[in-house]
């Protein structure tokens, strides 16, 4: 499991909030770097399952990832990440992205059944750390005002740090207010 220190630094040093959905398979290999994060009140954390599986109650695969079987295990995936989290930040997470951002409709409200708001978005930034530092910059480019941006900080490898640092100054220069969820009221 990875870690982008240059997209977490890049951010701090520009105090750009930010919600970060983390995985419970994530959080152990990165300890000291999921503190970190916890600690500073530019991120909020937040659940984005116990091992990063689609939501469903089927067995529904989505980007080749096999989804949660059953109602118990769609429980699981989510319950036991929020508890983890809670566990280590002392802050229950409110909200909920599943791995691969799949959800079915059992699913979405079992979420909202065990507290948590499941919050999708509206523009890919770097489809899963597979664009390049330069489609990684347009996608933000092509930001309008509330978008929800999902990108990953799981890659370093990636173009994703370089290019978001590409773009936020053009975004500032516009007049972009980046926020974390919480600071602003969701539907």
């Amino acid at each position: 499991m990875k870690f982008d220190k240059a997209l977490i630094d890049y951010l701090e040093k520009e105090r750009i909030p930010a919600t970060l959905f983390i995985n419970g398979r994530w959080i152990e290999p990165n300890r000291k770097d999921f503190d970190r994060l916890a600690a500073n009140p530019l991120f909020e954390i937040a659940n984005h399952g116990l091992t990063h599986k689609p939501a469903s109650v089927n067995g529904r695969s989505a980007y080749g990832i096999q989804g949660t079987k059953n109602i118990a295990e769609l429980v699981d995936e989510i319950e036991l990440n929020a508890v983890k989290i809670e566990s280590l930040t002392g802050i229950r997470p409110k909200y909920y992205r599943s791995g691969t951002a799949y959800y079915d409709e059992v699913a979405v409200r079992i979420a909202g059944e065990l507290g948590q708001q499941v919050a999708g978005f509206s523009l890919l930034g770097d489809a899963g750390a597979t664009y390049s530092r330069q489609q990684v910059k347009n996608a933000l480019l092509a930001a309008k005002s509330g978008d929800i941006v999902i990108l990953h900080f799981n890659h370093p490898e990636s173009g994703t740090a370089s290019g978001v640092m590409d773009a936020i100054p053009e975004l500032k220069r516009r007049g972009f207010r980046f926020v974390r969820l919480s600071d602003v009221v969701l539907e």
